[in-house]
């Protein structure tokens, strides 16, 4: 397959610091490529393999099986179809969430978003009990079949919403979220036959799969992970448009525990006390109508403590009274995947090589590890 293509900027794809024994890679991106087939920011590494490397990429992302199948007791629908269903019963919040975001997302540098027929938002579930939502098990943007997997919020066995409102601001949060993974900065190449991610957003990986940065210290309350940055990062401003979009329509917190939990979740108001409640087994049990939605707070919970939490923490300790600032230029870097305004935005306040020192694991220019 003979494809003809644009080089990546020359600073896109380049870490901090250079691989010790290889060269930059040369990132391409075809012209005219299917928009179905490539996301706007995903690039293609190396010179030789890339119409294989297309084509295995097509392949995956041709079939929804991979994905629906892992949700054997779950019925789906493309999200433009239950969004008509939604409409057509008076809830409408979803598309003035979508007013907002689209614009917030084209400053940062993201002007596509996520196509809506690339969601499947799964709506009923044969599962006694089932309870859907964001923090439902196994759900989540997926980069290699490009896909994202959503489950209505609420309980799940006669496929009705049971808080209109409150499904569609977490529905929002969860596409939201999503589009800034789809969104973000990815470079691929063939290992074998397997796709492998060479850079996504922030983060490198080398050739034998070590990454840029250490896991946190277990308990750790801030992170110098950038995994845990770029999460936190995704999901900060995905609250941030949830929030704006329930002051807009009017949605207000409800009374009863799970909503309340629930709402303060997805608009990013949980307090401290909060989390300390969902880490008790006994106060998840009084909230929750079953079993599956206890699990649900529990996740929240935790979800909370492991990523929301960590990364404000980590925007105080860095930021400080700039925190918001730093917040847009890590997200305008994972977007574009150029880290150079990131890196000077924190040599400025830190000194030289900061990226470096916050962030760098030890490991990552250590002795290349045998397979």
């Amino acid at each position: 397959m003979v494809l003809a293509e644009r080089t990546a900027r020359r600073d896109a794809g380049v870490a901090p610091a250079p691989d010790p024994g290889r060269g930059t890679e040369r990132l391409t991106r075809p012209v005219g490529i299917s928009p179905r087939l490539l996301a706007p920011n995903e690039h293609l590494a190396g010179t030789t393999g890339v119409g294989q490397l297309l084509e295995r990429l097509a392949e995956l992302r041709a079939t929804t099986a991979s994905l629906t199948e892992q949700h054997p007791t779950v019925s789906f629908r493309p999200l433009p179809q239950a969004l008509r269903r939604w409409e057509a019963a008076g809830s409408d919040l979803f598309r003035y969430g979508l007013a907002i975001l689209r614009p917030r997302y084209a400053a940062l540098g993201l002007s596509r978003t996520l196509p809506l027929d690339r969601v499947l938002l799964g709506v009923q579930s044969s599962e006694a009990g089932a309870f859907g939502g964001f923090h439902h098990p196994n759900q989540g943007y997926r980069h290699l079949q490009m896909y994202a997997v959503i489950t209505t919020l609420g309980p799940m066995a006669i496929g009705q919403l049971e808080c209109p409102d409150l499904a569609a601001l977490d529905l929002l949060r969860a596409y939201a979220h999503d589009c800034l993974h789809y969104g973000s900065y990815r470079s691929y190449k063939l290992r074998g036959d397997e796709v492998i991610r060479t850079q996504y957003g922030l983060n490198f990986r080398r050739h034998d799969g070590r990454t840029y940065s250490a896991p946190d210290l277990a308990g750790s309350p801030t992170t110098r992970n950038l995994g845990i940055v770029m999460e936190g990062a995704c999901d900060r401003e995905a609250r941030t448009i949830a929030r704006a979009a329930a002051q807009q329509c009017g949605v207000i917190e409800p009374g009863d525990a799970v909503h309340r939990y629930v709402f303060r979740d997805i608009t990013g108001r949980l307090t401290v006390e909060d989390t300390h409640d969902l880490a008790r087994a006994e106060v998840r049990a009084a909230a929750a109508p079953s079993a599956a939605a206890e699990a649900f707070l529990k996740s929240l919970g935790g979800f909370e403590r492991a990523i929301d939490a960590r990364y404000e923490r980590f925007l105080a300790e860095v930021g400080r009274d700039e925190a918001e600032d730093l917040h847009a230029t890590v997200l305008t870097s994972m977007i574009t995947g150029v880290l150079t305004p990131l890196c000077e935005w924190l040599r400025q306040r830190r000194g030289p090589r900061a990226f470096e020192a916050l962030f760098l694991s030890p490991a990552y220019f250590g002795p290349v590890r045998r397979t």
